[in-house]
C-alpha cells in the first residue's frame, strides 16, 4: 500500500508517497541495528568489568562546552554511579530497541548519551574528523527512531499501546512507539 504524505515544508506544500510496507521493514531494521549497536557497547563494559568512565568525565572533558555538567561526575558517588549507568543504560537501551518496547524512552536516553558523547568527543578532539561525525549520526538516529515510533512495527510498544493501562493513562504513549 502507499500512502500520500501531504505537508507543509518552509511555508511550501510538499507532497510525496511512501510505500507502507518498505517503511516498515526499514524501521525494524534501522531498530535491530541500532539495538544491538547500543546491547553491544553496554555488554563489553559489563564483560571488561570494572568499567571507569572517569578518562571521559574528567580531564579534557572539563574544557568542553558540557565541562560544567560532566565534571560533577568526575569523582567519589557521581563517579561511581557513572560507572555502572553507562553501561547499564547501554545495555537497558539496546534490548529496548531490540525488541521494541519503551521505544521512544530508550531512543530519548540513547540521544542523551549521543549528545555528550558528541560534544565531549568532538571537543576534546579539535573535531579532527569534522563535526559530522559517528557520534552525531548516532543522535540523529537515534530522534528519528522515537519520532517515527519504530516499536510500534513488529515491537511490543504495538501490544502495550492496546492495554487498557496505556489508553486509561494516555501520557505513556510518550514512552512507547
Amino acid at each position: 500500500m502507499v500512502t500520500n504524505i501531504q505537508t507543509q515544508l518552509l511555508g511550501r506544500d510538499v507532497s510525496f508517497p511512501v510505500e507502507e510496507s518498505r517503511f516498515a521493514y526499514w524501521l525494524v531494521v534501522l531498530r535491530l541495528i541500532v539495538g544491538w549497536w547500543f546491547l553491544h557497547a553496554g555488554l563489553d563494559k559489563f564483560l571488561a568489568w570494572p568499567f571507569d568512565a572517569s578518562w571521559f568525565v574528567g580531564g579534557a572533558a572539563a574544557q568542553t562546552s558540557l565541562g560544567p555538567i560532566v565534571t560533577l561526575f568526575s569523582d567519589g558517588i557521581l563517579l561511581s554511579f557513572t560507572n555502572i549507568m553507562v553501561p547499564l543504560g547501554q545495555t537497558l537501551i539496546g534490548l529496548g530497541l531490540i525488541v521494541g518496547a519503551l521505544t521512544r524512552l530508550a531512543a530519548f536516553f540513547g540521544a542523551f548519551l549521543m549528545t555528550f558523547f558528541y560534544f565531549i568527543n568532538g571537543e576534546t578532539g579539535g573535531w579532527a574528523h569534522g563535526v559530522i561525525t559517528g557520534d552525531l549520526l548516532g543522535l540523529l538516529i537515534f530522534a528519528m527512531i522515537a519520532t517515527l515510533g519504530a516499536g510500534r512495527v513488529l515491537g511490543v510498544d504495538a501490544y502495550l499501546a492496546k492495554t487498557s493501562f496505556v489508553r486509561d493513562h494516555p501520557r505513556l504513549r510518550y514512552l512507547i512507539g
